[in-house]
C-alpha cells in the first residue's frame, strides 16, 4: 500500500474515532506527507534508523515543531500497529525534542483597572454609543469569561443560556461547554441585546457575518491607547491569560479554570500556577501545621 493511502486511511479514522478538527487533520496531513517526501524508504515501512534521520533533518526547527511533527509520526504508527499493518512503532524508541512552554504575557490589576474605566466611562450615560457597549461588553467576556478572540467574535446570539448565568461556547476542536457569566457581564449583555435585530446569528453582528478577530484586535488596542496601556500589551489572549492568572491569585480551583479555559489537558492549565509563587508561600506558612507549632511554641 502507498504512503498516501495510509495517511489517508489514518486521517479518515482521527476523524471518524477521534473527532479531530479540521486544522489538527490539516496539520497531521502536512506533517506526514512532507515526512513521506523526505524519507529515503517507504514512511509506513521506516525502521529506527530512517526515522533519526528524518529527525535530524528537523534539527533546524523549533524544538516545539520537531515535537509535533514526531508526535505525529507516533500516532501514525500506533495506527498502522492497530490496522496490523505493521508489528512494531519505531517512533517510540526517539526521544522527544524538549520544549519549554513559554510563560504567558499578562496584565496588571491597574493595567485592567484603566481598561474597564475607560471602557465603562464611554459607554455611560442615557445613550451610549452602539460601539462603545459592544466594547465594554467584549472586554467583560475576555477578562470576565476567559473566552479566546475565536469563540467570542463568533458567539451565536443563542449561545446566551435564557438564566442569563451562562453561555454556551464552542471551543476548539468543535467541543461545546458552558461559561459561567459574571452580574457585571450579564448587565452589560442586557444592554446590548436591545442593539441588534432579535433574528440576527450572531451576538456581535457584523456585515453579513460577525466581528472579524483582527476587527477585534484593532478595537482592543485602539481602547488601550485611550485608556494610558501599552497598545502593544493588550489582546485578546493577554485578557484571556489575565483571566486565568488573577483567578488562581483569588484561589480559584485548578480543575474548575481548566474547564472554564476549554483545556483538554490540565498541564496547558497549570503554567498559570506561575504567577501565583508567592501565595503559595504565604499559604504554606501561615496554613501549615508545621506553622501553628512555631506559634504555639513562641518561636
Amino acid at each position: 500500500m502507498s504512503d498516501g493511502a495510509r495517511i489517508d486511511r489514518f486521517l479518515e479514522m482521527m476523524a471518524a474515532e477521534r473527532g479531530a478538527s479540521r486544522n489538527t487533520l490539516a496539520a497531521y496531513a502536512r506533517d506526514l506527507t512532507q515526512a513521506a517526501e523526505l524519507m529515503k524508504a517507504t514512511l509506513g515501512d521506516a525502521g529506527l534508523e530512517d526515522l533519526r534521520g528524518l529527525m535530524a533533518s528537523y534539527r533546524g526547527l523549533a524544538a516545539s515543531s520537531a515535537a509535533r511533527k514526531l508526535s505525529a509520526l507516533r500516532q501514525f504508527y500506533a495506527f498502522l500497529v492497530d490496522e496490523g499493518d505493521r508489528a512494531d512503532n519505531p517512533t517510540l524508541d526517539i526521544a522527544r525534542p524538549s520544549t519549554r512552554r513559554p510563560l504567558p504575557r499578562i496584565l496588571s490589576h491597574n493595567h485592567v483597572d484603566a481598561l474597564f474605566a475607560a471602557a465603562e466611562e464611554e459607554a455611560s450615560g442615557e445613550h451610549p454609543p452602539r460601539a462603545a457597549v459592544r466594547m465594554l461588553l467584549m472586554l467583560e467576556l475576555l477578562y470576565g469569561s476567559g473566552l479566546r478572540a475565536s469563540e467570542l467574535v463568533s458567539l451565536p446570539r443563542r449561545s446566551v443560556q435564557a438564566s442569563g448565568e451562562f453561555v454556551m461556547i464552542r471551543g476548539k476542536g468543535d467541543k461545546d461547554r458552558l461559561v459561567p457569566l459574571s452580574q457585571r457581564s450579564r448587565r452589560v449583555m442586557d444592554r446590548w441585546l436591545p442593539h441588534i435585530a432579535s433574528d440576527s446569528a450572531w451576538l456581535f453582528p457584523s456585515g453579513k457575518s460577525h466581528l472579524s478577530r483582527i476587527r477585534l484586535y484593532q478595537l482592543l488596542r485602539e481602547l488601550a491607547a485611550r485608556a494610558g496601556v501599552d497598545p502593544m500589551a493588550v489582546s485578546p489572549h493577554v485578557l484571556r491569560h489575565a483571566f486565568a492568572t488573577h483567578l488562581l491569585e483569588g484561589g480559584a480551583d485548578l480543575r474548575a479554570l481548566q474547564m472554564m479555559l476549554g483545556h483538554a489537558d490540565i498541564a496547558t492549565t497549570e503554567i498559570y500556577t506561575h504567577v501565583d509563587s508567592a501565595r503559595l508561600v504565604e499559604l504554606v506558612n501561615k496554613r501549615h501545621p508545621l506553622a501553628h507549632m512555631d506559634a504555639v511554641r513562641g518561636r
